[in-house]
């Protein structure tokens, strides 16, 4: 395809090795010393760092670059030359500067600042070198999702986001009015994908959903994006190889395609590399609550004694953690050091209380755990502890099945083995990252859907149209749901699922 642009982008630099390239971007950090003026470029694509001498661009030039100020806009024309020890590992060697504009006092400096302040700056925050790499990852997961289903056949549906009844229950519902009668911004769009399977075999949707929650968790959004594919004629044991082949399609597409990204969040990648060619252990649910309570072992491994272990083990690193920023305080109080060895130890010692910080976290939160795991009851839902119990004793993605039906949702098909259960399947990703999928075989028998439906006491004119799809032509069918930015979170090995969203919206956050 022809190129439309009349200058290069930085990650196109390879190609101009030896050439003169043009550049246009922002300017993400600048540095000055006798007769240079060294930039760090942005534009997007990546990062380059352009010299201006004053020597080769005059005077005039050079002191337009010295007052340039974080995220001011230029052009810059130079020749390209290959060094590895740059970022991205090409330089200009700038010939011609132009200031688009010159931006001054721009807020996100490079000192720490609080999550509230970058929230509420989020069209800047976006700008950083962390956020820059999460949105990418995203990028490709989207585009890896989207390639997936597309090549096992899938087509791609769109449901609608006003409903006229929930999918879950109305208690996380945003009402809303809609020409005088009450409508609801979508918690799902499984059931209108149940209808579009029955029309076209396999399906997928991929759209916002919402949840009035007000919850202000690591793990949850207001609005966030589902995927959700249905599929006439697969079981519960076909939905769960599906699931399990679509990760490892998607592990493996970013784990190719963003090296680069993952190296700038400083991710490590072992257990996505797992969940790329590990097969998924499948545990059912009583077998999890068994193994959550340390009552079953897994692979000669304890919830339990894994718990005490890793408590004994962080305590250790918080006291190495407190010795070596004794010393080193120690030797900057001494003196005789270099101004640039001061700077060092300085940074190493907010370094290591940014780690106790996070080791204090860890220390406050397991013997929590611990008590919640042993006091686990059988019929009870997975809370996040208990799921960071579970998937801690396993490397890879861990399927849990066959749950209790009181606490699974009314469209899920009972086990006809024992009708306590429900033919149903979450999937946890490891690391503390907890449930990335939910899967279930449809119920597909009328007067069960009916049974369960006045059970939940929903509306049952509401679900007339759904129900015909049990009268006309019913089948067995299953699907599952993945929302995108727990997905991107346990990718990128964040902390928070605001990160993982351009303009995260939750519980007391409208703007920006």
């Amino acid at each position: 395809m022809k190129k439309l642009e009349p200058f290069q982008y930085i990650r196109e630099l390879k190609d101009f090795e030896g050439k003169q390239a043009e550049l246009r971007g922002w300017v993400s950090n600048r540095r000055d010393s006798k007769g240079l003026v060294f930039i760090i470029l942005r534009d997007g694509t990546g990062q380059a760092q352009c010299v201006v001498n004053e020597e080769r661009v005059g005077s005039e030039q050079f002191e337009a670059a010295k007052r340039l100020g974080l995220e001011s806009s230029v052009i810059l024309t130079g020749d390209i030359v290959k060094d590895e020890r740059q970022v991205g590992g090409y330089e200009m060697q700038v010939s011609r500067v132009q200031v688009i504009q010159q931006a001054a006092d721009y807020p996100i400096s490079k000192k720490e600042h609080g999550v509230d302040f970058l929230i509420e700056n989020r069209h800047l925050w976006l700008r950083s070198n962390r956020q820059w790499a999460i949105m990418r990852v995203r990028n490709r997961v989207i585009y890896a999702i989207h390639n997936f289903f597309q090549e096992q056949g899938f087509l791609q549906m769109d449901a609608p986001i006003f409903t006229g009844n929930a999918v879950e229950g109305t208690t996380t519902l945003f009402e809303t009015d809609f020409f005088g009668d009450p409508a609801y911004l979508s918690q799902s769009g499984q059931l209108y994908g149940e209808a579009l399977a029955m029309a076209h075999g396999k399906i997928y949707t991929f759209g916002p959903t919402f949840r009035a929650e007000k919850s202000k968790t690591r793990r949850h959004l207001s609005e966030f994006w589902m995927i959700e594919p249905e599929m006439a004629f697969y079981d519960l044991d076909m939905d769960m190889d599906l699931i399990e082949q679509f990760i490892k399609y998607v592990v493996a597409d970013i784990l190719q395609h963003c090296d680069a990204e993952l190296k700038l969040l400083e991710r490590d990648t072992t257990f996505l590399q797992n969940a790329a060619t590990l097969p998924f252990p499948r545990v059912h649910y009583d077998d999890a609550v068994r193994i959550i309570k340390g009552e079953q072992d897994v692979n000669g491994r304890n919830s339990i004694k894994t718990l005490e272990d890793d408590l004994e083990q962080l305590r250790t690193a918080r006291a190495a953690c407190e010795q070596d920023i004794t010393t080193r305080e120690a030797k900057i109080a001494a003196g005789g050091m270099k101004k640039g060895e001061v700077n060092f130890n300085q940074n190493k010692i907010d370094t290591l209380k940014n780690e106790i910080k996070e080791l204090d976290e860890k220390l406050n939160n397991i013997p929590q755990w611990l008590e919640s795991a042993r006091n686990f009851q059988w019929g009870g839902d997975l809370g996040g502890s208990d799921e960071t119990v579970l998937t801690r004793l396993f490397d890879c993605p861990v399927m849990v099945y066959n749950w209790p039906a009181e606490i699974k949702a009314f469209y899920m098909k009972r086990d006809p083995n024992d009708e306590k259960y429900v033919k149903g399947v979450d999937v946890l990703a490891p690391e503390g990252y907890g449930e990335i999928v939910g899967g279930a075989e449809r119920e597909d028998n009328i007067d069960y859907l009916i049974e369960r439906i006045k059970h939940e006491n929903l509306p049952m004119e509401a679900f007339q149209w759904y129900l015909d799809l049990r009268r006309f032509g019913t089948v067995p069918h299953a699907g599952f749901g993945l929302g995108l930015e727990r997905f991107v979170m346990w990718f990128t090995g964040i902390q928070h699922i605001r990160e993982a969203i351009p303009f995260p919206r939750f519980y007391g956050r409208l703007k920006p």
